[in-house]
């Protein structure tokens, strides 16, 4: 007896109605772009492992998905090395390519590789899956898309109000409530020297980028086991339990970061930022977060994260500034910024919530019943006029009953079955039923157009 196929866990199969509920989304954020003049580009499913290792801090390497080299990868490696069983430093022997695991590395790749044909500042979009390897949970998964728009070649914080914009008026087309959460790299930088630990800045941001998941005790605990001391932790307490509005939050800022000049940088470009706000109106709410820190270690100045207000899920679209990134690719002094919608949290958040217009789901809008072949020819005419016209529309493909034929359709959501038997063909005529409330008339194929189109 055959095994059951299955799928790799964090993996998931898309009905016809799932992909059209998917590609609403797609579509609503690809209008988006356009709209703000980005331009797409794609980048290949896997890249050399050296492109990605050392991007994402130690923990995002652990992600990595690693393909294994074809041939006989065993030839290169000593019997001690396979003895060891260190399964790092095997990979690195026999594995030299991996799945990406953002769209935000490989562009930086892009970049530095095509720098001759880019003109700055350049505002590129992507639309594609990465892969992480992940523990799968609710709204995590191991295969996921990523909607990523970037402005590379400038270091203007317009650059970081335009994408706020561009987040706003998507979450307005798809009509969810959102809150966007706000902060910069510098400013925990500058805290990290404060606090006596400049560093740890990469193990304090680390730990109180899960504070939304493992709590305040479970970030003291977490700092305390990377070497951070408890007077340290105590003055970096106040900025972790921060309350008040975004104007009280700059004011603690500003105190504590007095005369530290990368902190006072950071609330220099945070004010801007908000300050700017204050004279452009958003739909949604833009929150000053100071325990946001968002865990990759390439951002550099403003980061951002967005909640969904109306479901219990993780951040559905983040990102940052990140001014060093193509300078690990021989490509020093390009600015970059830019944001990732999470289009699989995004589908959840709807789907939850039914937020779909029904004209969203894309399916057949007339169905023409077979009663044989004269039958089926005199349909096709007319479907081939009907599909000119920009109107979906099919022939059943056999002489099945009545029946499975009305049955197929129903299953389809088909709005429309067209019926046209020996009396229809010699009048020139359509039985035309509407599925939903059961109605037959009798319509010309001009009429039939008039009212599908």
């Amino acid at each position: 007896m055959a095994a059951k196929p299955s799928i790799p866990k964090g993996t998931r199969d898309f009905s016809p109605v799932e992909m059209s509920k998917r590609n609403y989304i797609f579509d609503t954020i690809r209008e988006a772009f356009h709209l703000f003049g980005f331009q797409q580009i794609e980048t290949p499913a896997m890249e050399n492992l050296s492109t990605l290792m050392g991007k994402y801090g130690e923990e995002g390497d652990k992600l990595l998905f690693k393909i294994q080299n074809s041939g006989d990868y065993f030839k290169e490696l000593t019997d001690e090395e396979l003895l060891s069983r260190n399964a790092a430093k095997l990979a690195s022997k026999f594995c030299e390519k991996g799945l990406r695991y953002d769209l935000t590395v490989p562009f930086a790749r892009y970049v530095v590789m095509h720098r001759e044909e880019l003109v700055f500042p350049f505002k590129r979009y992507q639309i594609q899956p990465v892969w992480r390897a992940d523990r799968p949970q609710k709204g995590r998964y191991r295969e996921f898309y990523q909607c990523d728009a970037d402005i590379i070649g400038n270091n203007s914080l317009i650059n970081e109000v335009e994408l706020i914009q561009l987040i706003d008026h998507v979450f307005g087309k798809l009509n969810i409530r959102v809150a966007i959460k706000l902060n910069n790299r510098k400013v925990l930088a500058g805290i990290a020297d404060v606090i006596g630990e400049p560093d740890k800045i990469i193990d304090i941001t680390v730990a109180i980028d899960k504070i939304d998941k493992i709590g305040l005790d479970g970030v003291i605990a977490e700092l305390k086991s990377k070497g951070i001391s408890d007077e340290s932790i105590e003055k970096l307490l106040p900025i972790l339990k921060a309350q008040g509005n975004n104007d009280e939050k700059m004011q603690i800022l500003a105190e504590t970061l007095k005369e530290n000049a990368i902190g006072e940088k950071g609330v220099e470009e945070l004010r801007f930022i908000l300050d700017t706000f204050k004279k452009i109106n958003l739909n949604s709410t833009l929150d000053l977060d100071l325990t946001l820190a968002r865990g990759l270690n390439y951002y550099t100045g403003a980061i951002l994260e967005v909640k969904a207000l109306d479901v219990a899920i993780g951040s559905i679209t983040g990102g940052g500034r990140y001014d060093n990134l193509t300078g690990v690719f021989g490509m020093e002094g390009v600015s970059g910024v830019g944001i990732s919608f999470g289009a699989d949290r995004i589908y959840d958040v709807m789907n939850q919530l039914d937020l779909y217009p029904k004209e969203s789901i894309h399916t057949t809008k007339v169905m023409f019943v077979n009663f044989g072949d004269r039958e089926a020819l005199h349909s096709l005419k007319i479907i081939s006029e009907l599909r000119k016209a920009g109107i979906s529309a099919e022939l059943f493909p056999s002489s099945d009953k009545m029946k499975k034929q009305m049955g197929y359709a129903n299953s389809h959501s088909i709005p429309f079955v067209a019926i046209i038997g020996e009396q229809e063909m010699t009048d020139g005529t359509i039985a035309l039923k509407n599925m939903t409330t059961g109605e037959q008339r009798t319509v010309t194929a001009q009429e039939l157009k008039e009212i599908l189109a």
